[in-house]
């Protein structure tokens, strides 16, 4: 990608073991140094046909996975940022997975699980659009939401945010060391833009769908919200599991934004296809002749049927 793009994704790169303040560090209407809408679709473009180069590497290589994670508040752009920015690369090697309110069963199961059981295959490429992020999100701003989940009385105590920062950490370093890299997303909507978005769901029949009443309760809740959020950050961005904080009021740059994020993450982990040792290919030449005899074949058949055809008459 380019070095614009480059140094945009170090601006937006939550800093490991620093701490920030995301209402004033991160700004929402950022589009960087960008030139213009029409140059960002253009890269987008372009961009699309790169990640479809990685990602045929990642599937063919087999060893590493890579998982997406997306969290934002409502309207942020989620789905039709996953619709862009994948629209290239082969369904075979990526799976998405969308993480709505828990279910009875996973309410009987530890937080991590749900998404432990989606995780994405070597060669592939898996997105949550949501994630076990929400764990220290919602219930912070929700705490009768965490009644619902059953944990003894001692556990569900004033230390709990720490202890689950710590368990998401730890459970990111064990799928690092596994082969599976985590890429981690938050898109940075304005509460203004929000309420722009919304407004229009109200506004547009084909969009109605979209908007409920519950959108309107979150909204309420957005100082809360950006605070817990600005917690997760200081506490679980790093070395191998960092944030980026994408400016999200203009879905043309963060499609853009994101494919980047993506792309430079394929790229560090140096993809190739596999070398076929002497042996394959020795094998790959008998094959090959063999399929050719096979038309030879069929051309002299074909030949000496028509010879015969010939005779005949």
């Amino acid at each position: 990608m380019t070095t614009t793009m480059n140094q945009l994704l170090d601006s937006v790169r939550v800093p490991p073991g620093k701490k920030i303040d995301l209402r004033n560090d991160y700004d929402p209407g950022s589009v960087g140094q960008f030139m213009s809408k029409q140059d960002a679709q253009d890269a987008l473009s372009a961009g699309i046909q790169l990640l479809a180069q990685q990602q045929d590497k990642l599937y063919a290589q087999n060893t590493y996975a890579l998982l997406v994670i997306l969290q934002a508040m409502d309207a942020a752009g989620k789905d039709s940022t996953i619709k862009h920015v994948m629209s290239g690369v082969n369904p075979q090697g990526v799976q998405v997975t969308s993480f709505k309110v828990p279910s009875i069963e996973e309410l009987d199961h530890d937080y991590l699980w749900r998404c432990s059981a989606v995780l994405p295959k070597r060669g592939n490429i898996g997105i949550f659009n949501r994630s076990y992020y929400e764990e220290v999100l919602v219930p912070r701003v929700h705490p009768e939401y965490l009644e619902r989940q059953q944990l003894p009385p001692v556990l569900n105590d004033r230390d709990i945010w720490d202890r689950r920062f710590r368990e998401i950490n730890n459970f990111e370093r064990y799928l690092f060391d596994n082969g599976i890299v985590v890429l981690k997303l938050f898109l940075n909507i304005s509460k203004e833009e929000q309420k722009r978005r919304f407004i229009g769901r109200v506004d547009e029949p084909d969009k109605n769908w979209k908007f409920s009443a519950a959108d309107i309760r979150e909204r309420a809740c957005w100082d809360q919200y950006m605070d817990a959020y600005e917690e997760m950050f200081n506490h679980t961005s790093t070395p191998y599991a960092p944030w980026y904080i994408i400016p999200a009021d203009h879905k043309w740059f963060t499609r853009l934004a994101v494919i980047s994020a993506i792309y430079e993450t394929l790229d560090r982990l140096h993809l190739a296809y596999p070398k076929v040792t002497k042996e394959q290919k020795e094998a790959l030449l008998v094959a090959k002749a063999e399929m050719e005899k096979e038309n030879g074949d069929a051309a002299g058949e074909k030949k000496k049927a028509g010879k015969r055809r010939g005779k005949n008459t």
